[in-house]
């Protein structure tokens, strides 16, 4: 008596999971109420082994994945929409990142927003050949492009991507995007 209602409990509790499965799971219900928990056991492990590893921790150093059309300028409040003049700043005492659309919005935002840790700042822009991120501070820059609020400043990983329009360093950009403002 006793084990008809323990069968009769998980299947209440269970389902028939005879009609669901096909009668997969048919076979421990005739046998016994610990023969269903041993074949429910590798679709838990299975289960617990997806939502264990989904939460790797990541590095907060490395730029964070940009949502494109979504992510915001943090100074200008346009929608971050071109790969290529995306640019990221990363606090090192907070760890929280910032997003522009422009190297020209994150330095005036550092200089309007009076960011005293604008020296220990980590910041990423996107190459613009091989759409990577890269350190904008060891990035090159030429002047000729179009960029989304006009700044004119691309970036690259070395010289010989860049070819031959006039290069500039990061320093050179943070001067002359000051100097002009706006």
């Amino acid at each position: 008596m006793r084990e008809f209602r323990v069968r009769s409990l998980l299947r209440t509790v269970i389902g028939d999971w005879g009609s669901v499965t096909g009668g997969a799971l048919r076979a421990p219900f005739s046998a016994s109420p610990f023969s269903v928990l041993r074949s429910l056991l590798p679709i838990l492990l299975v289960f617990m082994t997806f939502t264990t590893t989904g939460c790797e921790k990541r590095d907060w150093r490395l730029p964070e994945k940009m949502h494109w059309d979504r992510d915001m300028c943090e100074r200008c409040k346009m929608a971050v929409s071109e790969r290529k003049y995306a640019v990221q700043v990363i606090d090192p005492k907070t760890h929280k990142h910032y997003k522009f659309d422009d190297i020209g919005c994150a330095i005036l935002w550092f200089k309007e927003e009076k960011i005293p840790w604008e020296q220990e700042a980590i910041i990423w822009v996107k190459d613009c050949k091989t759409d990577e991120w890269i350190d904008a501070k060891k990035a090159v820059y030429t002047t000729t492009k179009i960029t989304p609020m006009g700044y004119g400043f691309t970036a690259y990983k070395d010289r010989q991507e860049a070819g031959t329009e006039d290069i500039v360093t990061f320093d050179e950009v943070r001067r002359r995007v000051i100097k002009r403002g706006r």
